[in-house]
């Protein structure tokens, strides 16, 4: 990627909010992954016009445009399937925030979908490009798992716009499958006062060699975002993360990422143990819904 581009992607951003705001600043920074980039202009609901300088286009426009080749899909989680399937159709490349859909089948018939098209789908997990995880993938290396806890608390997040907790939290889920590999469901709870915009989600998996590993999602006014964890192992035990730096940057990283797979620059043998470990966790968000959906 540091070689001078021979050809720029024409790129349209969907959704402005915090992720494509985001979006946008590093799309018009002089980064090496912005040198194969160039954006056309930006996508929302809203009537915008410009915003610094970026102009606003119509989806229509975008989808139709042969300038237009890539689309970064920033809009609420609930919009995001019929946004990567009509951009695909179109012929274009994704990169798509988390979760890709709120549904295991969906993410399948969309990758099936982008393999048929020749494009990449790219589903952003900057979660694991933060300094956080890169500490702990370096304590549980080689270490033997005895148990292991995560909590996430947060403010409140409407589940209608940004999907079931399983999928709005599956970055915690990401980190449990990366750190532990593939992970069985063996019970989950949703507890829930919706008075009060609070729920609490309790989920008890299983590693592959039968290690418990439980996992919360807390949300409610006046939680703050938090993450506490515990993992024992044969060897000691980790409690709670250190302060472990600033992450910087880390939505920059996810696109070089992307850039160097419209490039060509990632093995099959990588794309395919990306697209297993994002699947099974889509699979396992969707049934940890069906289990508390039917013990209500």
């Amino acid at each position: 990627m540091n070689a001078e581009p021979e050809r720029k992607f024409g790129v349209v951003v969907v959704g402005v909010g915090r992720a494509g705001s985001v979006r946008i600043r590093d799309l018009r920074n002089p980064h090496a992954s912005s040198a194969f980039l160039n954006l056309i202009g930006f996508v929302s609901r809203r009537e915008l016009g410009n915003i610094d300088e970026v102009q606003q286009i119509s989806l229509e426009n975008a989808l139709s445009s042969p300038e237009v080749e890539v689309a970064y899909i920033c809009s609420e989680s609930s919009s995001h399937e019929d946004y990567i399937r009509w951009f695909l159709n179109a012929g274009k490349h994704v990169l798509v925030e988390y979760p890709m859909t709120l549904s295991w089948e969906a993410a399948q018939d969309l990758w099936k979908l982008a393999e048929q098209k020749g494009k990449v789908l790219h589903e952003e997990h900057v979660e694991l490009l933060m300094e956080e995880f890169a500490f702990l993938k370096k304590e549980v290396v080689g270490k033997d798992l005895l148990k292991g806890s995560l909590l996430f608390t947060a403010g409140p997040l409407e589940e209608e716009r940004f999907g079931f907790p399983a999928f709005s939290g599956i970055s915690r889920l990401t980190w449990l499958v990366s750190l532990f590999g593939e992970l069985s469901l063996i019970s989950a709870t949703l507890e829930e006062r919706k008075e009060d915009q609070h729920m609490k989600m309790t989920v008890c998996l299983e590693t592959e060699n039968k290690r418990p590993l439980t996992w919360i999602e807390e949300k409610g006014p006046g939680l703050k975002r938090n993450r506490h964890l515990s993992f024992h192992f044969k060897s000691g035990s980790l409690e709670n993360m250190p302060n472990v730096g600033v992450n910087k940057n880390i939505f920059l990283k996810d696109q070089n990422i992307f850039v160097q797979k419209l490039l060509g620059q990632f093995s099959e043998k990588e794309l395919a143990a990306e697209k297993k470990r994002i699947l099974h966790c889509l699979w396992l968000a969707e049934e940890i819904q069906k289990y508390c959906y039917s013990k209500k």
